[in-house]
């Protein structure tokens, strides 16, 4: 049974009126021809057949993405490009959704659930063509990833295009389990880009980079087909090895253009690339070239994606004066918008004024303040804080001593220290639901991500060490090292963003000389403290007036968002636990700043769900048992707002209105959860009750307790 629409050869209509107007020609005519864009280098394609290979699950099916073990590499020091594309498939699915069977992977979506929400015994393989290029500066230091999926169950008579841009600083394939999922079985062509951040990893040591491929070349052999060479002279690159061996540039932190200025203008090449591709492969012919048949009227473009990908797919339909892009269904967006004080936001009886936080302003606090406040009482459930145990209780303790020290904190003990900082989380705006949260996010997540915008926003180089941070693979002893072993396959197990794949954050400042940074020994205290002296100097980027900050401030202003989505409908989901990027920071306000930008011609649904947080992945991961019984795959409702925006723009149907959804989370006891049900994540309602209702009246923003 097929798990798609059925294949369309026949044309729509526009198609076909321009392929009649184009025979009806006079010889003085000239048809209008499909043109490569400009800003397009060399375009490559590979066709898979749907049985030994695929588009969306690299040749794997639901079974393989589900094994522990991955795509084997014959040589794990030189593997293949075809042994990295499906290495960095499986990874990057798994890292953006829940893959246990109880937690809804081939229940509730998956390769082998239906358009209709229906699983079937099938892998659910796709067969296409995947059509990849670069945009690039000529140099390899600025290249941005571009990659077309092309179902041959694409629907011709119903042409449609999902933009999939990546996660996080993932790479091209980042979005692919979210995105990627929904668009190939709904026989869209998918438009992935890696918005300039994505795994381009330079080994300064060895001279090596990652090329489009995933192989690693000899910096200077790659050249311009490079994914990212550092900015340095061979001179520069020397001094640097000397005085700091063994480091590594990475793409997002240390390109130094700023990329997330461009996200928006990056997702909207990629809607002209896939146009591009789309012509060329079934417009009709004159003189043996492809006419320009499809076009932004008659092809249906969502813009779409998560996390970062979301915020670059917000800025795409802000920046779409070309009228390419029809809607928008985004879930957890990282939007920063421009300030605006008129506006509120009230939950129950706490109000925020204004539009959100600056991610360097509560990224910078998190870094400061969770590693004290991951022990608060309050951080902890019946089963204990997930990942409660990746936090070291001395260096937490260490840098709640630190933090009082210096008078952000008052309270006398560490427990009471604790719970004062992750008060302070809280009323800065954190939601309650998230204090389980803080130790996880601290471990995985929240330092590497603040170093990465911090570098990346005041265009510092690998060679600056900003706040004493740099990168590297460590050995036995903590130190720097070879990265010899992990560089092979960083492509396809990477993330784009330190710690990675054996890719590791350095502390250069650390009493004894660089080493792992959460090992090291803080100059200020002379005590492991999680480096309270480098979370420090990364908080003065965002609170500070020296050159750095001002460098870091600059960057930020250009990253500003107006709420102007120029009346397109549109479907915003954020799980009201995500300590990550907390709603009350970004897609709350972002939903009063568009009703005030638009008015009446606001079509922005927003929906807020309980017991959902950013990282669905973490729901079934066996290293952090708690998730499973606290939380529910807001992945679902990501799919439900394409469900909705598609079908708003393919027949009619009424966008959903802004609402909670009210889930309930599976229970039972930490890493041996229940197989989810139907019943723990309803759909969205057409008529919420008044007393879930998200509403927007002079210029405050209600949403309910």
């Amino acid at each position: 049974m097929s798990l798609l629409q059925p294949t369309r050869s026949s044309l729509p209509l526009a198609v076909l009126g321009t392929a009649a107007f184009i025979a009806g020609c006079s010889p003085t005519e000239t048809p209008e021809y499909n043109e490569k864009p400009g800003f397009i280098g060399t375009v490559t394609s590979i066709t898979y057949d749907g049985t030994t290979d695929d588009l969306l699950t690299g040749g794997l099916g639901k079974s393989g993405l589900q094994g522990t073990t991955g795509p084997v590499i014959i040589d794990v020091n030189a593997p293949n490009a075809t042994e990295l594309r499906k290495l960095a498939i499986y990874n990057n699915y798994r890292a953006m959704v829940d893959t246990t069977t109880n937690g809804g992977f081939g229940v509730l979506y998956g390769p082998n659930v239906d358009i209709g929400g229906n699983p079937f015994a099938v892998e659910g393989l796709i067969a296409g063509t995947e059509y990849t290029a670069y945009i690039g500066d000529g140099t390899g230091q600025q290249s941005v990833a571009m990659m077309v999926q092309v179902p041959n169950v694409f629907a011709s008579a119903a042409p449609c295009i999902v933009t999939a841009t990546s996660s996080g600083s993932r790479g091209v394939y980042g979005a692919i389990a979210t995105v990627g999922e929904w668009g190939l079985k709904h026989g869209c062509a998918v438009a992935y880009v890696d918005k300039g951040t994505g795994v381009g990893v330079h080994d300064l040591a060895s001279n090596t980079v990652n090329v489009m491929d995933g192989t690693r070349k000899d910096a200077a052999t790659a050249g311009n087909a490079s994914n990212f060479t550092a900015n340095m002279t061979a001179a520069e690159r020397t001094a640097y090895n000397t005085a700091f061996p063994n480091r590594i540039a990475i793409k997002h932190a240390h390109s130094q253009s700023n990329p997330e200025k461009d996200w928006g203008q990056h997702t909207l090449q990629a809607v002209e690339f896939a146009l591009y591709v789309l012509n060329e492969r079934f417009a009709p012919k004159v003189n043996g070239r492809p006419t320009l048949a499809f076009k932004p009227n008659n092809v249906i473009v969502i813009a779409s994606s998560v996390g970062n990908g979301a915020g670059a797919a917000l800025a795409a339909l802000e920046q779409d004066t070309k009228g390419l892009i029809d809607g928008l269904a985004v879930s957890q967006p990282n939007v920063q918008m421009a300030a605006n004080n008129t506006l509120s936001v009230k939950r129950g009886a706490v109000t925020l004024t204004g539009t959100g936080r600056p991610l360097m302003d509560y990224f910078t606090l998190a870094n400061l303040l969770q590693p004290c406040a991951a022990k608060a009482a309050e951080a902890s459930g019946a089963f204990g804080a997930p990942g409660g145990g990746f936090v070291n209780d001395e260096f937490s303790a260490n840098r709640c001593a630190a933090l009082k020290a210096r008078g952000i904190l008052t309270a006398s003990t560490p427990a009471a220290q604790s719970s004062e900082a992750l008060a302070q989380l809280v009323a800065y705006g954190w939601q309650p639901e998230s204090n389980l949260l803080h130790a996880s996010h601290y471990a995985f997540a929240t330092p590497g991500t603040t170093l990465a915008h911090a570098n990346s926003y005041g265009r510092f180089g690998v060679r600056d060490n900003l706040c004493g941070y740099s990168f590297a693979a460590t050995g036995a002893d903590f130190r720097p090292a070879a990265a010899t072993a992990v560089l092979p396959r960083i492509f396809a197990t990477g993330n784009g963003a330190a710690p990675m794949a054996g890719i590791n954050i350095i502390n250069n400042l650390a009493v004894g000389g660089a080493i792992l940074d959460t090992t090291s020994v803080s100059a200020s205290t002379n005590l492991p403290d999680y480096n309270v002296d480098g979370a420090l100097c990364l908080r003065g980027l965002f609170t500070g007036s020296d050159a750095n900050a001002a460098r870091v401030q600059s960057g930020m202003a250009e990253v500003r968002r107006t709420g102007n989505l120029r009346g397109k409908p549109a479907v915003i989901v954020h799980g009201r636990a995500d300590a990550m990027i907390p709603p009350s920071f970004t897609s709350r306000p972002y939903f009063g700043l568009n009703k005030i930008a638009e008015g009446g011609n606001s079509k922005l649904s927003y929906i807020e769900v309980t017991n959902a947080q950013h990282f669905d992945a973490f729901i079934g991961s066996p290293d952090l048992p708690g998730y499973d019984t606290s939380f529910i795959p807001l992945h679902r409702y990501f799919q439900l707002a394409l469900d909705a925006v598609y079908n708003n723009l393919r027949a009619g149907t009424v966008l959903p209105p802004s609402q909670v959804v009210r889930t309930t989370p599976r229970g039972g006891f930490a890493g041996q959860a229940p197989a989810i049900a139907v019943t723990n994540v309803p759909v969205f309602s057409a008529t919420p009750a008044a007393t879930e209702q998200i509403t927007f009246s002079n210029n405050v923003v209600t949403i309910p307790d």
